[in-house]
């Protein structure tokens, strides 16, 4: 038994005997291997993969080192190389580069980028400047003005990020011209995931699911400390069912008040 605890755990055993020194070997061979692979992977990582610049990076980490990321940015590199894709590549994160993790304080959920030339930025429901808003957004200005007597007309919502409005689409690119062309490639998973670690946030927020696919998110949104505000969405085809009139934009400001938060500036 002595020997035994010596082959296990003296170093010089290992060299002593054949069968110690082959043993040590591979053991060393396969740590060596284990390092390889890890830093490969992080190395694969930093060169490939998302830089934020912000405290998505560590939160979604495990995010952008899964199976399914790495499927989805096969997936995207493919559609890039040889597709017209919404957005330009670079702005892609903008909803979460704009917003970081801790200054989140409500969630707009969208469904996919605008799939026209010139419009996709990164962030749900907004436009480049100079472009024209689109229908969507003139609704949702309609209801701001109705709602809390602000009359924006600039159509580019990065004073709302700035501000703590994380303006999240489910699916994060797509073709030009082809609404929902990449719904269910992988992205959904990371957007689940997303909502999933604001739901775990130990300070309170705002939900707003505007539509169906936004709402059905609501199940990944169980935290209690959090208030969901539902509706229709905002597009022409479905405002007049409920969306005009939701008062979101109010009860959003009174919600984080009552909270001991400051109330978001609509303005854009």
């Amino acid at each position: 038994m002595a020997a035994r605890g010596r082959f296990y755990t003296s170093t010089s055993g290992f060299s002593a005997g054949g069968r110690g020194a082959k043993a040590q070997k591979r053991l060393a061979a396969g740590n060596i291997g284990a390092r390889y692979c890890c830093n490969l992977r992080r190395l694969w990582y930093n060169v490939h993969m998302v830089n934020i610049g912000n405290s998505w990076d560590d939160i979604l980490h495990d995010v952008f080192l899964s199976d399914n990321y790495a499927a989805l940015r096969g997936f995207l590199k493919a559609e890039y190389r040889t597709r017209t894709v919404y957005p330009d590549m670079h702005d892609i994160f903008n909803a979460l580069r704009y917003t970081p993790y801790e200054k989140v304080r409500a969630v707009i959920l969208g469904q996919d980028p605008y799939h026209g030339e010139g419009q996709a930025h990164g962030l749900c429901f907004s436009v480049k400047p100079g472009v024209p808003a689109p229908p969507s957004l003139v609704n949702i200005f309609k209801e701001i003005r109705d709602d809390v007597g602000i009359d924006n007309k600039s159509p580019y919502l990065v004073p709302w990020a700035e501000r703590g409005v994380l303006l999240l689409n489910t699916v994060l690119t797509v073709r030009a011209g082809q609404p929902n062309s990449h719904r269910g490639k992988g992205w959904e998973e990371v957007t689940d995931e997303v909502i999933r670690r604001l739901n775990d946030r130990r300070e309170p927020m705002v939900f707003l699911l505007w539509g169906g696919n936004a709402r059905a998110k609501k199940s990944l949104i169980t935290a209690p400390q959090h208030l969901i505000l539902e509706c229709p969405h905002p597009s022409p085809l479905s405002a007049y069912y409920g969306f005009f009139g939701c008062r979101h934009f109010s009860k959003t400001n009174a919600f984080l008040t009552e909270h001991g938060f400051e109330a978001i500036d609509w303005h854009t």
